[in-house]
């Protein structure tokens, strides 16, 4: 079973920044399109970003336009989400996910991480 691994979470100020990363052990990792989502207590896994295999195409929830930035390195099989402005109400466990095409829909997703939690303080 592969499995994704996340880093770079952790406790910040509202207003500050973080930068995830998502390490894809996979053959081929530019064949697939990476996603990242992220899920809070009591509520379902939402959308925040997703770019295609060679990153020509990128999509964002409309909550994180203009502050998120999601982007990727084929040749160090990684992905990056890098979050700049939080607010508490991006606050939750953050996922990153593989497969082959881009979309917005977790429940198409092949291969996922264990998350990394994110909290923003007020």
């Amino acid at each position: 079973q592969v499995r994704l691994v996340e880093s770079g979470g952790g406790l910040v100020q509202a207003g500050g920044s973080l930068r995830l990363s998502c390490a894809v052990p996979l053959r081929t990792f530019s064949a697939y399109a990476m996603g990242w989502f992220r899920q809070s207590p009591g509520k379902v896994r939402e959308f925040v970003a997703t770019i295609s295999g060679n990153g020509d195409y990128t999509r964002y929830t409309d909550s994180v336009k203009g502050r998120f930035t999601v982007s990727r390195d084929n040749a160090k099989n990684a992905a990056y989400l890098q979050m700049n402005s939080l607010t508490v109400d991006d606050t939750a466990v953050y996922y990153c996910a593989a497969r082959h095409g881009a979309t917005h829909d977790w429940r198409l997703y092949d291969y996922w991480g264990q998350g990394t939690q994110v909290t923003v303080s007020s």
